[in-house]
């Protein structure tokens, strides 16, 4: 595996300057906005600040102050961070990211993970620490071929593990990374020593009335919420899990628009009234110049499509013990959830968010401590 370093060309920024200041804008319905998709006023702050006030070089620094590698497996290209723990006990930690996030969403949490001791904590409590691009995304993209769904990118982490030479290991995800950190336990369980996830993915509706049945009242109740919730904001995700090639155009081809379609997650409500914890706008914008720059926001949308057998179908029970940490945002069951995993943490937070290692890194930081002092 060799060492990687970003180094964008100037160029590159003075073409993304440049489309920028020559947005095409749509109308908007008077009184609408958040209604009938991202609020245009909202928008086009973001776009002007993205222009004239980010600095995209002092983010490059920051991602390249970390170890960062690349290899390849299983015919595709894996960039990952790797930092080691000074602290001679420490366990491996697999991170994975999900859409439309980068490695860049888990910064902050790699200095209490990797070194608690500094950071005020335990060390006995230590990580070394491997977070790689989801093929496809950034700068392990564009994929080049089909398949590349949540099994085999879990095969392909289990492959860099063992390359690094972490024979027993943990994963934590959220979003996507919630789906990936499980099939970890699923095709390598004798070497997993435990899964944690927050945004949790599989366990917000049941997967059948079958399913349904099995839930106390208030869980059904839940469930029916959810259903109606994803209804209304499930648009992004059909798009790219039916016709994500159709959408790739668009996406590489307008920095304002392919914002707007990010923060169909990033921020599909009006900033000020949701319960959710307001994602920094700087940190929204490197995950999504990193896309852009990269030319990997059409492949990163293809994951939904190589996903799609998945969807609706209850995932195989998991073997290892599995935490689940729930933010404000995260619409997880736990009733479902069981069906498929071994659950043996559950904790409710009522700050932060979806993003969580962008939203409250402390508390995810301290909550995956807790969880694998039981797994070690």
């Amino acid at each position: 595996m060799d060492a990687y370093r970003i180094d964008i060309p100037q160029a590159d920024l003075d073409d993304l300057r440049d489309r920028l200041g020559r947005t095409r804008w749509p109308d908007e319905l008077p009184g609408t906005a958040w209604e009938y998709g991202v609020g245009r006023e909202y928008l086009r702050e973001l776009t002007a600040y993205w222009r004239d006030g980010y600095d995209w070089r002092a983010h490059e620094a920051r991602l390249n102050a970390i170890p960062q590698f690349c290899t390849e497996i299983d015919g595709q290209a894996v960039h990952f961070l790797h930092v080691r723990s000074p602290e001679p006990g420490a366990l491996p930690l697999v991170l994975t990211h999900g859409w439309p996030s980068t490695v860049y969403d888990f910064l902050d949490v790699i200095g209490p993970l990797t070194d608690p001791r500094a950071h005020g904590g335990d060390p006995a409590d230590a990580f070394h620490v491997v977070i790689p691009s989801v093929p496809g995304f950034a700068f392990s993209g564009p994929t080049r071929e089909t398949g590349w769904g949540p099994g085999r990118v879990a095969r392909a982490w289990d492959t860099l593990m063992g390359r690094l030479g972490y024979h027993r290991y943990g994963a934590q995800g959220g979003d996507f990374g919630s789906i990936v950190a499980p099939e970890l336990g699923r095709i390598a369980p004798d070497r997993v020593a435990g899964v944690h996830v927050n945004a949790l993915a599989t366990a917000s509706t049941p997967f059948g009335p079958e399913d349904l049945e099995k839930l106390p009242a208030d869980d059904r109740a839940q469930a029916e919420r959810n259903a109606a919730w994803w209804y209304a904001h499930s648009g992004y995700a059909t798009q790219m899990s039916t016709r994500p090639q159709t959408l790739a155009y668009a996406l590489n081809d307008s920095p304002a628009g392919q914002l707007a379609w990010n923060l169909e997650w990033f921020v599909d409500w009006d900033p000020a009234r949701t319960e959710q914890t307001p994602v920094d706008r700087d940190a929204i914008l490197t995950d999504l110049t990193i896309l852009w720059l990269t030319g990997t926001a059409g492949s990163a949308a293809r994951l939904y499509r190589e996903s799609g057998a998945a969807w609706g179908v209850r995932p195989a029970p998991a073997p290892v013990p599995t935490a689940v940490a729930c933010f404000p945002g995260d619409r997880a069951i736990r009733g479902v959830a069981e069906l498929s995993h071994t659950i043996t943490r559950w904790t409710r937070y009522d700050r932060g968010g979806h993003f969580a290692a962008l939203q409250a890194p402390d508390l995810l930081v301290s909550d995956v401590r807790a969880f694998f002092r039981t797994v070690r």
